[in-house]
Parts: C-alpha cells; sequence; structure tokens
C-alpha cells in the first residue's frame, strides 16, 4: 500500500484532474489518494465563513457563487454532470440558510471542509473512467479528532481502528485532506494546508510502504525560488532536517507531516506532478545531515513585544499566562526571546486572530508590536549567508543555536 497526495495546484482544472488520473495509474494502482480542495478554493471558502458569521448575505451568496461555478466548469471540461456533486452543493446551500450557531472556529470548519469533499468526489469519478477500482472514502468517518476546531488534535487509536477496517483490499482509495470528525459528528479541520497530515496518518495507520507528496516544484529546495534563482534540489533529506524545515515554515511540508512516517519508517517522497518520472526528493533514516545552507523566508509577520505593568519581571508565573493566552487564541509563535523584563514574540499576521490575543494580553501587560515585517531562517548558517539575506534589510531582532539563525527584519 502506497499513499498519494495531491494539493490543490495540482487539481486546479481538468487538466490537472486528468495528469493525476494517469499518474495513480502508473504509480500505484493499490494506492491510499488524500486530495486537497481544488486550485484556490480553500481561500473562496473562507470568505464565504467571513460573510456568513457577519450575517453579510449578498457577499456569503456571492462567495458562495464563485466556488459553485468553479467547480461546475472544472466538470463541465470533463464531460461529467453537476450530479458529481449535487447533494455537497445542497448540503452547504441548506447550512448556509441557517443562523450561525457555535463558535467562528466550529462554523470555519463545517463550512471549508466542503472543498475537500468536493475534489475527491471528482476526483474519484475519473479515475473510475480510467479503468481503476476505485472506493470514495470520507474521512469524517475515519479520522477522529476531539472538539479542537480548526486545528483538530486526532486519536490515533480510535482513527487506526477505523482506517483499517475501511482500507482492506485492492482498490485505489480516495479521500480527503485536512478533515476529520468529532465524537458527536461535528466536523473538523487539521490546521491550514493540513493535506500532508492526513497523508501521514494514513500511512502510519496502514503500514505504508511509502508516502508522494505531488508539488508543482521538483522536491524539496534549499530555498524558495520566489526569493533566490539559484536553488539546489535536496535528493536525501533526513527525518530530523525535514521536521526543522517544516517547523520553522518550509511550506512544502506541513510540520506535523514527518513524524508519524518517522515513528515507523515509512520514507516520504517530494515529487513533481509535472514531471511524474523525476525522482524528486527522498526524506527518510539517513545518516548526516545536509551539508548547505536551506533558507526559509516568512513574510507578514508581526513582532510582539511584552513588558510588565508593575514592578517584576518575565519569570515562570508571566511566561504561563503569555502562553495560555496564545494558546487559547490559537496563534502559532514562530519566535520567542525574552530577558529579565521583555518578552518578544514573531507571528504569522492573521487578522482573525492577532488582534484579539493582543487585547488579551493587554489585561495583563504593557504591548508593542510591529508589523509587515520578515523572518528569515537559515539552517547550517555560516556569515556569509547572513551577510547576503541582510542586504538592503533593517535587523530588528537575531536569534542563534548551533545550527539555527533566525533574523527579523524590516
Amino acid at each position: 500500500m502506497k499513499v498519494f497526495k495531491f494539493g490543490g495546484a495540482s487539481v486546479k482544472d481538468a487538466a490537472g484532474v486528468l495528469n493525476l488520473a494517469q499518474i495513480v495509474r502508473t504509480q500505484g494502482q493499490n494506492a491510499v489518494v488524500v486530495v486537497s480542495a481544488m486550485g484556490k478554493t480553500t481561500n473562496a471558502l473562507e470568505e464565504v465563513v467571513r460573510a456568513y458569521a457577519a450575517a453579510d448575505l449578498d457577499a456569503m451568496h456571492r462567495h458562495w457563487e464563485v466556488v459553485k461555478q468553479y467547480h461546475e466548469q472544472i466538470l463541465a471540461d470533463l464531460g461529467l454532470g453537476i450530479g458529481v456533486i449535487d447533494d455537497l452543493l445542497y448540503d452547504l446551500d441548506g447550512y448556509l440558510k441557517t443562523p450561525p450557531q457555535g463558535t467562528y472556529n466550529a462554523i470555519y470548519d463545517q463550512i471549508v471542509s466542503v472543498g475537500e469533499l468536493l475534489s475527491t468526489r471528482v476526483v474519484g469519478v475519473c479515475l473510475a473512467q480510467v479503468s481503476l477500482p476505485v472506493r470514495w472514502l470520507d474521512a469524517r468517518q475515519l479520522v477522529r479528532t476531539d472538539a479542537t476546531f480548526r486545528e483538530g488534535r486526532v486519536d490515533w487509536a480510535e482513527t487506526a481502528l477505523r482506517i483499517t477496517k475501511a482500507v482492506t483490499g485492492e482498490f485505489v482509495a480516495v479521500t480527503q485532506g485536512f478533515i476529520g470528525q468529532t465524537i458527536d459528528g461535528r466536523t473538523t479541520t487539521l490546521g491550514r494546508e493540513g493535506s500532508d497530515y492526513t497523508a501521514a496518518i494514513f500511512a502510519y495507520c496502514l503500514n505504508a510502504k511509502s508516502v508522494t507528496i505531488w508539488k508543482d516544484v521538483p522536491g524539496v529546495l534549499n530555498a524558495d525560488p520566489k526569493w533566490f534563482d539559484d536553488t539546489v534540489l535536496l535528493e536525501k533529506l533526513t527525518y530530523q532536517d525535514a521536521i526543522e524545515l517544516a517547523y520553522y515554515g518550509a511550506t512544502v511540508i506541513h510540520p506535523k507531516t514527518i513524524k508519524p512516517l518517522q515513528n515507523k519508517n515509512i520514507p516520504l517522497y517530494v515529487r513533481s506532478f509535472l514531471k511524474p518520472d523525476a525522482p524528486g526528493t527522498v526524506i527518510g533514516n539517513f545518516e548526516g545531515h545536509l551539508t548547505m545552507p536551506s533558507f526559509i523566508f516568512k513574510i507578514d509577520q508581526v513582532l510582539i513585544s511584552l513588558h510588565p505593568n508593575d514592578f517584576s519581571f518575565i519569570a515562570e508565573d508571566n511566561l504561563s499566562r503569555i502562553f495560555g493566552r496564545f494558546a487559547q487564541a490559537g496563534v502559532k509563535i514562530n519566535l520567542m526571546q525574552n530577558t529579565a523584563i521583555s518578552f518578544s514574540v514573531v507571528v504569522d499576521q492573521n487578522a482573525d486572530r492577532v488582534p484579539a490575543l493582543l487585547e488579551q494580553l493587554r489585561q495583563d501587560f504593557r504591548v508593542t508590536y510591529n508589523e509587515n515585517l520578515e523572518l528569515i531562517t537559515i539552517r547550517y548558517y555560516d556569515q556569509s549567508t547572513i551577510e547576503r539575506v541582510l542586504i538592503d534589510k533593517k535587523l530588528l531582532l537575531e536569534q542563534k543555536s548551533r545550527y539555527t539563525v533566525q533574523l527579523v527584519v524590516r
């Protein structure tokens, strides 16, 4: 059993769906195929969520209509009718006619999860048309999570029981990335870009031979081509290096993906769906570490500094309150640094979460912050690599460890 994961870019149009079908037909007919929402559907559904939660019915209908027409066009280009997804559209239409109930995050998961359901319906039909034995599986019935909406925590024991029971025999299982379900039947998501994680969950539970993530890049590169012209393909990565790169923000792999695979020594391949015969990158149990610097750039960052209002210091009791606020707000810390009288963190700008977090922090601390910053992380750095990325930049904060340097710049 192999596990393949295809992201939104690979199924953004009819040609992409047909290319996926060809890859699966030639690369592995006893496989689990995990598929993300098509193209930018998740972004579009997030607009539906915002409008629905704000009771802006005109905007909600406008954004939802864009999603429907986009999928209807792909179906038409494939020579398929709307009946393939009609029930999913009907269900969400009905949901959007009811008044919002529950938290924003709970509403988010009920709506945004539809993107993966739509894409896998289309992919399942196309795989059947190339004479593959296909079984469409609803990941909500298989991946059991707690009720932490937008960041569901997996119940591994229950999930393993469900997946091993559902995936038996010789067939191609098509299922959704990113989504799960609570014990009482509410849909959850596993975090933005969580389809990679879903692939790792299935691989772990099924003791898969391998996982392949199909991307629009040749593999894992030592830098984002948007920032560097002379990027280098990393042919092999240790699990440790892959975990570190993902943790610091390398977008080619979701941070939670590697550990389940490492625990069972399952190799992870990152390959190009544009050149499916190319070897790409393999991540596994190898000796040694990278021999060249790797660069990770994160833009639209916020540097938040906290200072005690009274005569106290940033000690354990203050740190406990600070981390509690961040956890409650669901804001991930990308970098942290503390002194006796201040604690600074760098986070992604998130209009849905950061402003509310700042208000909470102001209850206990004096808060200052800078927006529109960049966070540059270099693994296996030297001074020349640092100087290279700081050209025409103003350095606001620097943090070094033995192998990694992080630079906050404007």
